[in-house]
């Protein structure tokens, strides 16, 4: 029966495989070792990583020079433990906003948009409002029709200026999600230079090859910080390093 195969489990349990072992919290914004698969807050794991080039679980090396272009995010394992933990992912996007509010910086799109969500969906229980299955099914799908079309436009957005001694873009910069990755800014590039392949292509920032996994606000936390807008990128063809 359902009954019998239903078994509460205490958080206090899994925490071990949900925390991170650098700062002993929960993981926000989950990052893992390509290497070795070991998982850490991106913020905890890029500052080790700054100092050191081994995983701080099991110290096996994840690249002499350049540890920082092995490591990815980890969407899946972030979405597991914002599910697993209660009010965890409320209190971060509240840590979020509070942290640009601080600076005098707008908050980002993304943080907008799932704090409005969140909020219209407590005031329609608190006023009271019952919906139909009905009606309930047709909203859904209205607005997984309208998420469909939304192309990311409501992502934390990076504007980047591109620059190469390759035949140049029409147009050398680009404004995109933050969730994009220096692969889909290849396939892009590759696409508007008509080139075979994207393997082609190797893009550079501060003259240093970013991974094809980085995401665009990986890039900019780890090599732009400091920086002003754009975030300015280099392609090249792509060079076999001995």
């Amino acid at each position: 029966t359902p009954k019998m195969l239903t078994r509460k489990i205490k958080l206090w349990d899994i925490n071990a495989h949900i925390t991170c072992r650098l700062c002993n919290g929960y993981l926000i914004d989950a990052t893992t070792v390509t290497e070795c698969l070991h998982t850490f807050c991106r913020s905890c794991l890029v500052k080790y990583l700054e100092e050191n080039n081994t995983c701080p679980t099991c110290r096996i090396v994840i690249h002499q020079s350049h540890p920082l272009q092995y490591i990815g995010h980890d969407r899946t394992m972030q979405d597991i433990v914002y599910k697993l933990v209660p009010g965890l992912q409320e209190a971060e996007m509240k840590k979020q906003r509070e942290f640009y509010h601080k600076l005098g910086m707008e908050v980002p799109g993304d943080i907008k948009g799932e704090t409005c969500s969140a909020k219209q969906h407590l005031d329609s229980h608190r006023n009271g409002e019952i919906k139909t299955d009905e009606n309930s099914n047709k909203e859904t799908s209205e607005e997984k029709q309208e998420e469909d079309n939304d192309y990311h436009r409501s992502d934390e957005q990076v504007s980047s200026w591109g620059i190469s001694k390759l035949r140049g873009l029409k147009r050398k910069w680009i404004r995109c999600s933050a969730q994009a990755t220096v692969l889909h800014l290849k396939k892009f590039i590759a696409k508007k230079l008509n080139l075979s392949s994207f393997n082609e292509l190797d893009i550079l920032c501060n003259e240093e090859i970013l991974g094809k996994d980085h995401t665009l606000k990986f890039v900019v936390v780890t090599r732009w910080r400091f920086k002003k807008a754009p975030l300015l990128l280099h392609y090249r063809p792509k060079m076999d390093l001995l």
